[in-house]
């Protein structure tokens, strides 16, 4: 499945808390995950990542949206050309990715 035209990625960071299966080290509390996902807004995005997560036996806590590509660099920030290669890759996939996972200790 291909992104439709008006699709944009949108940066989200994700807190999850602990759940069985979730593949997280033990030990730990819970995790940030950064992920880059598509969607025709961001509420769109959200709800496509917190889908994909309760899939892979994650817990969402909380997620923070940093704004669609467009709006992030309308605003003037540099986007590396890492993550936008990541992005496009999300777009592209119409996809939730998981770039980064920082986990959390008591």
């Amino acid at each position: 499945m291909t992104a439709a035209r008006d699709d944009d990625v949108y940066t989200l960071l994700v807190q999850v808390g602990r759940s069985e299966g979730d593949g997280l080290p033990d030990g730990t509390t819970g995790a940030a995950l950064l992920c880059y996902a598509s969607g025709k807004d961001e509420k769109s995005a959200v709800d496509a990542t917190v889908q994909v997560l309760r899939q892979a036996e994650m817990a969402p806590l909380e997620v923070e949206s940093y704004g669609a590509r467009t709006e992030r660099l309308t605003a003037g920030e540099d986007i590396g050309a890492e993550d936008n290669a990541l992005m496009d890759r999300a777009l592209a996939e119409n996809a939730v990715l998981v770039v980064s996972v920082t986990t959390f200790d008591d």
